[in-house]
């Protein structure tokens, strides 16, 4: 399993800004493809979204692919045995999001051994917050599964520090009040909220939330070690794009942000 923040600490020291790009794990018969063509087209590391039937944090376009994937008979089991192995196929981290009643019923141990197993490296849980994240984030520890945290504009100063020391991977820096999806600009929060968080930790520090384009990207890695993109890339699927479509769109972030 590749160690993600050790893998995204050397590509940051490189010089290199940090692509995340997401995909909806069980959209349908392609998606594992869609994983594969994303490390091709530059991904340091890829998010797949674990559908769930109420999620709290995602926009129409992620329920949207969610709601697919769950009419496909998508469960948390059938996404990460699909996953097995290809992080160790394409040499790129893979990092599950979902919400942490998956978690719960499934067992901390026994999910966090589940993630271990196929080599996925991390996982993000946006609805356990700072102060109920201790017994998943030590069964994770446990197993090498990095927990990535993410810290939201509200979180006052004193906050931000205790939400970088428990994070692992990197610290996911929430662009805007609200849930995912597109939109025309980039939150005027997007670059303060990186700024906060750059100021306490040396741990990667990667905006998502709305990133909708390339320049949007390349403007939030003025300040960010890097971007998660997922409504953007998702929609164009939705859409009917094929596998090699999404996957070019992908790789004009990654040339927008080495540019």
């Amino acid at each position: 399993m590749i160690d993600l923040e050790a893998h995204l600490r050397r590509r940051r020291a490189e010089g290199r800004k940090l692509f995340v790009p997401y995909v909806s794990g069980g959209l349908d018969g392609e998606w594992v493809d869609l994983v594969r063509a994303f490390a091709d087209a530059g991904a340091d590391a890829i998010e797949v979204g674990i559908p769930f039937s109420d999620p709290v944090m995602d926009g129409p376009t992620i329920q949207e692919a969610s709601v697919r994937s769950l009419e496909r008979g998508t469960t948390p089991h059938t996404v990460v045995a699909e996953l097995r192995g290809v992080s160790d196929e394409i040499g790129v981290p893979l990092i599950v999001m979902t919400y942490y009643n998956i978690v719960f019923r499934a067992g901390h141990r026994r999910f966090a051994q589940e993630l271990a197993e196929a080599s996925i490296s991390g996982a993000i849980l946006p609805d356990l917050p700072l102060e109920e994240v201790g017994p998943w984030a030590e069964a994770a520890d446990e197993a090498g599964v990095a927990t990535v945290l993410l810290a939201a504009p509200t979180a006052p100063d004193e906050r931000l520090p205790r939400i970088c020391e428990r994070s692992r991977g990197f610290v996911y820096a929430v662009s805007l009040l609200g849930v995912t999806g597109e939109r025309q600009s980039l939150a005027t929060t997007a670059v303060g909220m990186a700024e906060r968080l750059k100021a306490v930790t040396d741990r990667p520090v990667i905006i998502g939330i709305g990133i909708s384009n390339a320049e949007q990207a390349r403007e939030a890695c003025s300040v960010a070690d890097g971007i998660v993109m997922a409504s953007a890339l998702m929609r164009l699927r939705l859409d009917g794009a094929s596998v090699q479509e999404v996957a070019a769109a992908a790789r004009k972030v990654r040339e927008a942000i080495d540019g």
